[in-house]
């Protein structure tokens, strides 16, 4: 794999990691996983240069907000941290400090405990707002949910600064986990997996009544912004705050030198069971703020402080079964079924098994004794079995070819790590298939967002998105918090939506690889679904730009009943399946060249940018190479830009493709 390929690689998978971590609350691999992946990009990025670019990884600090709230923006960037794992890799950090600082700094060592971070805005000494961190720079405003947690102060005490903005963590006490736990399974609830996912989840409530459910609790440990004279060190932030009414974890300590945080850190690392809440790490700070001021920041990491990560408890345990889940973007998900086993004090029955590469080139087998570890203390994964405890009667795992919740048939790429399932009407992937089908780049139906999608599918009114389009006043009007305005208007919209025309529709579709652009290629050289419908790989591959993996994806999408089904009643809905056909210019002026678009334009959109490609005689493709003729660039242009300077390749603007069009 070249540097680029296992660049972009890199990328996607910590995209996906930060996505489940941050948005969806349900981390999928380690938290040693998602280190080493960062540190290998970083490392790729520092050798090739050429291929860094604003939106990767490197550059963000979690994942970007979901669109259910109202956007908060921090007044400073609430920066993530780098990671140390063992005492040479602290010491390597307090030998970087003294270097850029010019002096040997104390430190403040404090316990990182294991919730969700989150920071509140005080004025006048009055809880003004709160939100998430987000990606550092835009987090999510739950500031009614905030209210609901009984340790973040209303009102200041003291004298409070005029405004002051305060950090730290949401989180749930052991104790008050098993007790809710308790009480779900009484009322024959589903119990929560954990306390730091029942944390983050209650802080992400749409109703603050169900975060107040959770009793939730909350430390502080830093202030963001302040408009008085800061404290001098850590140590006085921690006082100062706690003057001010909240609550700071008692355990925090100062260290003198790097050797007085190690010891801390092992003592608390053999002690964490003694606590009535999860932690999974220390965090070691600079104590004085001068010199924290003068190290600064490295990307998304500040300079003077570093979290020190607990290795992972582990046990071993009988694997009894593979069981496949499917996840709301259609991925098939093995997990294990275990013996039930206690790790860190929690009886884990279940664990991860990534996918079917993992557990073929681990060779884990059902019947398998496995050694089973807590990643970040959080989600249980299996690392592999026990060879040597094999009896002979061990089942070799294979992955099913159709979806275990609606029987369609998984499509699994070659080189894809997940299968998926290929029914748009899986009822494991309604929400999301909606979602994205009524989304600004698909059928853009205003008012049909993340929340009107969740509560459609959760009132069973959506099985499908062909369902969206039977939707009446009185179906949306059962919707809670629904008045009759907002549902004259969203009806407007679905009814308004009908007309986007064949481009949209696909893109609405959800067919893995079909994009925008491809979306686009496709409706002009078809002309119609039916002709779509009809296509074989071979006819596909005509379409320029369209190569042997996106055929077969968007013929095997057709090749579903189930699909086909749905697309007659959109059609018979009166969803417009056509578009004009178009009439390539053999010898337009473009005729031969290839275009790479990527960034916003000023004026154009990339759909309509590329039907004006398209119609001169040129092709647009989708990646960067060293035949491609153009690379079509606006703002925020990422890693494609990168590439093409690399290649030498010429860059164009919007008023650049206007020339060299007819």
């Amino acid at each position: 794999m070249t540097p680029a390929a296992r660049a972009r690689a890199l990328r996607a998978a910590i995209e996906d990691a930060n996505r489940r971590y941050y948005v969806e609350d349900a981390p999928a691999i380690t938290d040693a996983e998602y280190d080493a992946m960062l540190r290998e990009l970083l490392d790729l990025e520092a050798a090739h240069p050429e291929l860094r670019s604003y939106d990767s990884p490197t550059q963000r600090v979690g994942a970007a907000a979901s669109e259910r709230f109202a956007p908060y923006r921090h007044a400073k960037p609430m920066l993530s941290l780098a990671n140390a794992f063992d005492a040479d890799e602290l010491r390597a950090f307090d030998e970087r400090v003294r270097k850029l600082a010019g002096a040997a700094p104390s430190y403040v060592c404090e316990l990182k405990i294991d919730g969700l971070a989150i920071a509140i805005d005080y004025r006048d000494g009055t809880f003004e707002r709160g939100g998430t961190r987000g990606d550092g720079r835009t987090g999510e405003d739950v500031s009614a949910n905030l209210r609901t947690i009984r340790s973040i102060p209303i009102a200041l005490s003291g004298e409070p600064p005029a405004f002051v903005e305060v950090r730290g963590e949401v989180y749930m006490r052991k104790s008050d986990f098993e007790k809710l736990n308790a009480a779900r399974a009484r009322a024959g609830e589903p119990v929560f997996a954990n306390p730091r996912n029942t944390a983050a989840g209650g802080v992400r409530q749409l109703d603050p009544k169900m975060t107040a459910k959770r009793g939730l609790s909350f430390f502080a440990y830093s202030i963001g912004a302040i408009d008085s004279a800061m404290p001098e060190t850590q140590w006085e932030v921690l006082a100062l705050m706690r003057r001010l009414g909240f609550e700071v974890n008692p355990n925090v300590a100062r260290a003198p030198d790097v050797e007085a945080a190690i010891a801390y850190c092992a003592d608390w690392e053999a002690r964490r069971d003694e606590l009535d809440y999860e932690i999974d790490g220390v965090v070691i700070k600079v104590d004085e703020l001068a010199i924290q001021e003068r190290l600064g920041a490295a990307s998304r990491d500040p300079r003077w402080a570093v979290s020190y990560k607990f290795k992972a408890r582990e046990a071993r345990t009988k694997l009894e079964d593979i069981v496949i889940t499917v996840g709301r973007t259609g991925s098939l998900n093995p997990n294990a079924v275990l013996a039930p086993v206690q790790i860190g004090g929690v009886t884990v029955r279940n664990a991860t098994l990534h996918n079917a590469a993992y557990i073929a080139s681990n060779d884990i087998r059902i019947g398998d004794t496995v050694l089973v570890v807590r990643a970040g203390d959080v989600i249980p994964r299996v690392v592999g079995p026990v060879v040597s405890e094999r009896t002979g009667d061990e089942r070799v795992f294979t992955m099913p070819q159709t979806c275990p919740v609606c029987g369609s048939q998984a499509d699994h790429p070659e080189g894809e790590a997940m299968a998926r399932c290929t029914n748009a009407a899986c009822p494991a992937q309604v929400y999301e298939r909606v979602r994205h089908f009524a989304s600004r780049g698909a059928m853009d139906i205003e008012g049909l967002g993340d929340v009107m999608a969740e509560a459609l599918t959760e009132a069973d009114l959506v099985r499908d998105i062909a369902d969206v389009y039977a939707l009446d006043a009185a179906a949306l009007s059962s919707i809670p918090r629904t008045g009759e305005r907002s549902v004259a208007k969203l009806l407007a919209a679905i009814e308004g939506s009908k007309g986007r025309g064949l481009a949209r529709l696909l893109a609405g579709l959800g067919i893995r690889f079909v994009g925008g652009q491809t979306a686009q290629i496709l409706a002009g050289d078809f002309g119609t679904i039916d002709a779509l419908e009809a296509a074989t790989v071979e006819d596909l591959q005509r379409s320029e730009g369209i190569g042997p993996e996106v055929a077969a994806s968007v013929a095997l999408f057709f090749e579903q009943p189930a699909n086909r089904a749905m697309i007659d009643r959109l059609r018979a809905a009166g969803v417009d399946t056509t578009a004009p056909k178009r009439e390539r210019k053999a010898d337009g002026p473009l005729a031969g060249k290839s275009f790479v678009l990527t960034g916003t334009l000023p004026s154009l959109t990339r759909e309509a940018a590329t039907e004006l490609i398209v119609a001169a005689g040129g092709k647009v493709v989708g990646s960067v190479s060293k035949k491609t003729d153009y690379v079509v660039a606006g703002e925020e242009a990422g890693s494609k830009l990168a590439k093409a300077e690399a290649l030498n390749v010429p860059i164009l603007d919007e008023s650049g493709l206007r020339k060299l069009l007819p």
